[in-house]
């Protein structure tokens, strides 16, 4: 396999990829020690993932650099999305124990009732390449905890990354064979659905979510996904200071060069307050610097895939001959590497793609609306559910909206925000299941209802 430098288009370096032979080997020797680290105490399997936590800090330099290297994000971003997993560690380390204790539900004479949390087995966590920390964290942490084992594939993306996770999971004091890498593309995922595994746990696109799914449904195993997004942000007439909120949306829609789930992807304005708000926000995104992930001060750096830059290319060309006006940016950017310029449209509609299908990249439509009905019509006229978003000074109003929204997530004058405290899910085509919270901890564990009557 080759790894590629997005930034450079350099060839970074090669590595050998799995077989379907070797995975199956991974998986035997998992399904072995899967059993011995389930008898270990709570206590001491939350003590191994603190030193993990512990190395991700120590390495922290070497870790942000190659995981900006292979994928192109800001170095910034990358050593921030490195903080913000130890944190979210941090979340599982403090409360892992309260949720997945023995609980007594109920006693009566000599009748006693508990509930007890065991783990699911050997699990697949299929895991995703712009977020590649935060996103595995999610789901190895509280697996590892709750006393699963994980075959653990990084996209091929940022496969030099998840080379690193697993050392640094052998050197905590996670046994080899309870936590191993699976590095491949497509081959080495149809590997993993080919496997008696007990939980398949994907994070990527609606199209591979929906056939892992299907693949993986007659095995009667837990099977979560967390996919893509439309996600919608609604800016109302009664705002005041309309360059802050302009400043956040723009950061929510081009922060990692807007390959995020939860990035806000198309925007209403209501029409009192349309024209102040795009003049901010363009002069917003215009201040952004582009350029090399390692330099200091760039904001947007190069698409992890090079196939994406015709994707959004065709998305703002049609657009644009449907209508929309061009406010800045609009192409792709002139030099090696695969950039896009960030992209702003006006006067767009719901016949354009842009505002239909997920763009996953440094590209935002604005529409303009007469009312806060007919921002909740359009907010709600898509096939996804991850989040949305409502900037009004008035909470009633906003939760009045938020209310209406089929989403897993609504946030209330903030953005592109997630906190390992709440369930982190979808509705729709936006995934099933949960992760984060107390939910995102129990997801990994099977209760056992046990009915102990005393001596007769």
């Amino acid at each position: 396999m080759e790894i590629i430098n997005p930034a450079t288009e350099e060839v970074i370096k090669e590595i050998q990829g799995d077989t379907s032979q070797t995975i199956l080997e991974k998986y035997d020797q998992l399904r072995l020690g899967q059993v011995s680290w389930a008898n270990i105490p709570l206590a001491d399997r939350i003590n191994i993932i603190q030193k993990f936590s512990d190395l991700l800090k120590t390495n922290i330099d070497k870790l942000a650099s190659t995981l900006t290297e292979e994928m192109g994000k800001p170095l910034s971003q990358s050593l921030n999305e490195i903080k913000g997993a130890r944190k979210r560690i941090k979340f599982f380390l403090e409360n892992s124990e309260m949720w997945l204790s023995t609980e007594v539900v109920h006693t009566e004479d000599n009748l006693q009732e508990e509930i007890k949390y065991e783990p699911l087995g050997v699990i697949a966590n299929i895991s995703a390449w712009n977020y590649p920390y935060l996103v595995g964290v999610n789901v190895f942490i509280p697996a590892l905890i709750g006393g699963n084992a994980v075959l653990y594939k990084p996209s091929e993306l940022t496969a030099l990354t998840g080379l690193e996770i697993q050392r640094l999971m052998h050197e905590a004091g996670i046994p080899e064979n309870v936590f191993q890498a699976v590095i491949g593309a497509k081959e080495a995922g149809e590997a993993l659905l080919a496997l008696p595994l007990d939980g398949y746990f994907f994070t990527g696109s609606y199209k591979t979510g929906k056939y892992i799914y299907e693949k993986v449904a007659p095995k009667m195993v837990q099977c979560q996904m967390e996919l893509g997004g439309k996600d919608p942000l609604y800016v109302t007439d009664d705002v005041e200071n309309i360059h802050e909120v302009a400043q956040a949306a723009a950061g929510g829609a081009f922060y990692n060069a807007g390959q995020s789930c939860c990035s806000v992807e198309r925007i209403y304005v209501h029409e009192k307050s349309v024209d102040r708000f795009i003049d901010a926000f363009v002069k917003e995104v215009e201040s952004y610097q582009i350029g090399g992930p390692t330099i200091s001060d760039v904001f947007i750096g190069p698409l992890a895939r090079e196939p994406q830059l015709e994707y959004l290319k065709t998305q703002v060309d049609e657009a644009i001959e449907q209508g929309a006006e061009l406010k800045t940016g609009g192409k792709i950017a002139d030099c090696t590497g695969y950039y896009f310029q960030p992209t702003v449209l006006s006067n767009v509609t719901h016949d354009m793609r842009v505002m239909k299908e997920e763009s996953f990249g440094p590209v935002i439509g604005i529409q303009s609306v007469a009312s806060d009905d007919e921002a909740i019509s359009l907010m709600q006229d898509t096939v996804y559910g991850l989040t949305a978003s409502v900037y009004t000074r008035n909470k009633d109003r906003a939760d009045s909206i938020m209310k209406k929204m089929k989403t897993g997530s609504v946030y209330w004058n903030c953005c592109d925000r997630v906190s390992a405290n709440l369930p982190w899910s979808g509705r729709g085509n936006s995934g099933i299941g949960s992760t984060l919270s107390h939910l995102g901890i129990r997801a990994f564990v099977q209760p056992k209802a046990y009915h102990f009557n005393g001596p007769q």
